[in-house]
């Protein structure tokens, strides 16, 4: 059974995971470190824990997600993946930096591709890629039904949805697809998002005033 374990990082207070299986091999999800001091908090879990570090996976490519990823390839030797069609804004990373005094010199280098509808391994388990742009153009859901969660980056939060106004962003197609790539999953799924604390699929559905 994999379980989650997650952090807060950097002034856009973003929430970075690792999903860890019973061998302590993890996966690191949008790190989101800001400075040194928070790369040394997390790298410190990992080692206080036993754990191994596989890969980083990225629900999305905005700023304030990808802050720690040059640390932790290069710490650790793993490579980085996310959706392609989220390598537009991976590259436009520097300059979002920039805009917000952030620092990051230049983009980390994917080195593989999400894809939609193919099973990712997580070790000797599976995730669900979901494909849910409208936030950013490549946007993913990590989704695991054994424990009936999902991480959802910042398609949607507790009582609210991922902001469409960056570049690559669309109202009617964030909307489309949280009804088609989360709500069509059981009410109980609790939802983990990029920001905030957890909900649960059956919450938002009910009294999310972005969605009724």
């Amino acid at each position: 059974m994999l379980r989650i374990h997650s952090f807060n990082f950097n002034p856009f207070q973003e929430n970075t995971y690792l999903i860890i299986n019973e061998k302590k091999q993890c996966w690191i999800v949008d790190p989101g470190m800001y400075d040194a001091s928070e790369t040394k908090r997390f790298t410190q879990y990992i080692s206080e824990n036993g754990l191994e570090p596989q890969a980083i996976i990225n629900t999305h490519a905005h700023i304030d997600h990808i802050l720690g990823i040059q640390a932790v390839k290069e710490k650790y030797n793993i490579p980085f993946g996310l959706h392609e069609k989220d390598l537009p804004v991976l590259k436009n990373a520097a300059t979002s930096a920039a805009m917000f005094g952030l620092p990051l010199k230049e983009a980390p280098v994917q080195d593989f591709f999400l894809k939609e509808n193919e099973p990712f391994k997580i070790g000797d388990e599976t995730l669900e890629i979901r494909f849910a742009p409208g936030h950013s153009p490549g946007s993913v859901i990590f989704y695991y039904a054994p424990g009936k969660w999902a991480i959802g980056g910042d398609v949607l939060f507790y009582g609210s949805i991922g902001r469409t106004d960056l570049p690559g962003g669309d109202f009617a197609t964030l909307i489309s697809s949280i009804e088609t790539q989360l709500f069509t999953l059981p009410d109980d799924t609790a939802v983990h998002p990029g920001h905030g604390p957890a909900t649960t699929v059956g919450h938002e559905k009910t009294h999310n005033p972005f969605l009724q």
